[in-house]
């Protein structure tokens, strides 16, 4: 179990970038798209479906862009594993901050945990194009811890 720090900005910077630099990176190869479905009809689960979320009319699969699709949205993924016992409260706004801040762009974030590998764990999107300079800055910030 983690306690949720009370800290300065200061101090949340430098425990962030520590959480960031013990971090499992793993970037994902190819392109990701959000499938969408209505909600009497639920997405098909595969190994390759990373996620699903839906609200209150349609269910939403992130998964691999198949073909030549070009009615969907194309994202680059990007995905961290944290240590156990580590605390990551205010990654994803601090992150997701630094890289509006760099890269110009949002991301979304899908969160999971998986007890086995430390819990909680980050799928990170961002527009397809802008993939290896959202990892680049990752990179970056990692070095500087």
């Amino acid at each position: 179990m983690v306690n949720v720090s009370v800290e300065t900005r200061e101090q949340t910077e430098e425990r962030l970038r520590r959480v960031l630099a013990a971090a499992d990176v793993v970037v994902h190869e190819g392109d990701w798209c959000f499938r969408e479905t209505p909600l009497s009809a639920p997405p098909i689960l595969s190994p390759e479906t990373l996620a699903v979320v839906r609200d209150t009319e349609s269910w939403s699969a992130l998964v691999p862009v198949t073909g030549d699709a070009t009615d969907v949205e194309r994202f680059g993924l990007f995905s961290f594993h944290f240590p156990s016992g580590l605390d990551n409260s205010g990654f994803v706004g601090w992150l997701a901050t630094h890289l509006k801040r760099s890269l110009g762009t949002g991301v979304f974030v899908v969160c999971g945990s998986n007890r086995d590998r430390g819990g909680i764990y980050d799928y990170w999107g961002c527009p397809a194009d802008v993939l290896s300079e959202a990892v680049a800055a990752v990179d970056n910030l990692r070095l500087e811890t």
